[in-house]
């Protein structure tokens, strides 16, 4: 009899549900990603991920780009305090533009280190963020920022993990994959793409996110560069240059065979513009299932 009372309540419940109550966060539809992607400075995951992201947003999927410095040092006539609010501010618009967040953390440009502090906070982000894939740089490039991005995410991918770091935030019960941004450094390694994402058809919303960065696309790497003078003062003018000399395909051969296991010769022949992904070893180990399931944009059977 007690066993019928808690069958017929748990019937009149789902009724109720089914009647035009609120679902439950997900019921009856399918689970979405946690991605976060970690840059050494407030422009730093939208060139390398910014169209994946697009993708991954347009889908309905939990994307969050952080910044791991407050980029107060990246311009030639501004600096401190006013220029980090003014990256903050440019991150965050780049952000909304294509539907994800952008967090920026108050570490000083040029003077990051991977120190325990450091690490804390990134485990504290990726916990928050409940991540299942983790993208970053590799730990070798020019800038030290760069490199030690890359450091402090190895250095966190295991200890996420356990409780005792960082208790005041839940440890994650299953690792996250972690993967590297490609890059054109050859030393001590080369890139080695394991994963290549067409983005053709969102490589305007990625032109988008760049053109937020003002401080950045068109003061501080045009002037580092010697070509401030070549930036165009109308708006519509000066992305179109932006798209020119930012958004240019230039697949790598090794980024083109990758195009091909994921979408078949024919498709990736014809593809211009891509983001290119390596599984770093330290993370979850991921079989090509898995990478299916958070790349959710391969045709099935490629041909």
């Amino acid at each position: 009899m007690f066993r019928s009372v808690i069958r017929v309540t748990q019937c009149l419940a789902l009724l109720g549900l089914l009647a035009g109550s609120a679902l439950p966060d997900g019921y009856g539809q399918e689970k979405k990603l946690n991605i976060i992607a970690f840059g050494a400075h407030p422009d730093d995951c939208d060139g390398r991920a910014g169209g994946t992201a697009a993708k991954w947003a347009a889908l309905g999927h939990r994307v969050r780009f952080v910044s791991v410095t407050n980029g107060d040092a990246g311009h030639q006539s501004e600096g401190g305090g006013a220029l980090a609010r003014r990256r903050r501010a440019e991150a965050a618009e780049a952000g909304r533009r294509i539907g994800i967040e952008y967090v920026t953390l108050d570490n000083h440009d040029g003077q990051l280190l991977p120190t325990l502090e450091v690490r804390e906070q990134i485990i504290r982000e990726i916990r928050r963020w409940n991540a299942e894939l983790v993208l970053g740089p590799r730990p070798n490039d020019y800038h030290p920022d760069h490199r030690y991005t890359g450091v402090l995410l190895q250095d966190a991918a295991y200890m996420v993990t356990v409780p005792n770091i960082c208790p005041d935030t839940p440890a994650l019960r299953r690792n996250p994959v972690f993967m590297y941004f490609q890059d054109g450094f050859q030393k001590p390694n080369p890139f080695a793409p394991d994963v290549a994402v067409a983005i053709d058809d969102v490589i305007d919303k990625k032109i988008d996110m760049a053109d937020a960065h003002v401080s950045q696309m068109y003061e501080w790497l045009p002037w580092h560069a010697g070509r401030l003078d070549q930036v165009p003062k109308d708006p519509a003018a000066r992305r179109q240059w932006l798209r020119s000399s930012r958004g240019r395909g230039g697949i790598s051969p090794a980024v083109r065979k990758v195009l091909e296991k994921w979408y078949g010769p024919a498709a990736a022949a014809q593809i211009q513009y891509a983001e290119a992904f390596e599984l770093c070893e330290y993370g979850s180990r991921a079989d090509e299932t898995e990478l299916r399931r958070l790349f959710p944009f391969f045709p099935a059977q490629p041909k």
